[in-house]
């Protein structure tokens, strides 16, 4: 039996530890008891457990969040700061995170094309950098 050589995790096709990150936008209090499409607990337990797994496989992650700063919103919720307290966060006041300098620096700067991002809101919060990050 012939098996492949083995693969390259930086430059594999598929995701691997060595050439993605984790992009988590906006798990806030406010815009997490606004979501009905699913029980609280349970979206909680989604993106803490999937935190949770990124930090287990050394992945990069890149937290931010909405208009803390400017005192309009609350820092991220305090299950998620249990696991990423020790993470910056960039804050930011526009809807689309790939228009701050700083989160957008981030990213850049991990040198990553692959990226795996989750937000509360996919129509606006996920869809906009996503676009932004494929050009």
């Amino acid at each position: 039996m012939t098996t492949e050589k083995i693969r390259n995790p930086q430059t594999d096709q598929l995701l691997t530890p060595a050439n993605s990150a984790l992009i988590i936008i906006d798990y806030q209090p406010v815009q997490v008891s606004s979501i009905r499409s699913m029980p609280r607990d349970e979206l909680v337990f989604n993106i803490v457990s999937t935190a949770k797994a990124a930090l287990n496989y050394d992945l990069p992650i890149i937290h931010s969040t909405v208009n803390v700063a400017t005192g309009r919103n609350k820092p991220p919720i305090a299950e998620l700061q249990e696991v990423l307290g020790h993470l910056p966060t960039y804050d930011r006041t526009s809807i689309n995170s790939w228009e701050d300098v700083e989160f957008k620096e981030a990213v850049k700067a991990l040198g990553r094309k692959k990226l795996i991002m989750t937000a509360l809101w996919t129509e606006a919060c996920l869809t906009f950098p996503a676009l932004d990050a494929i050009q």
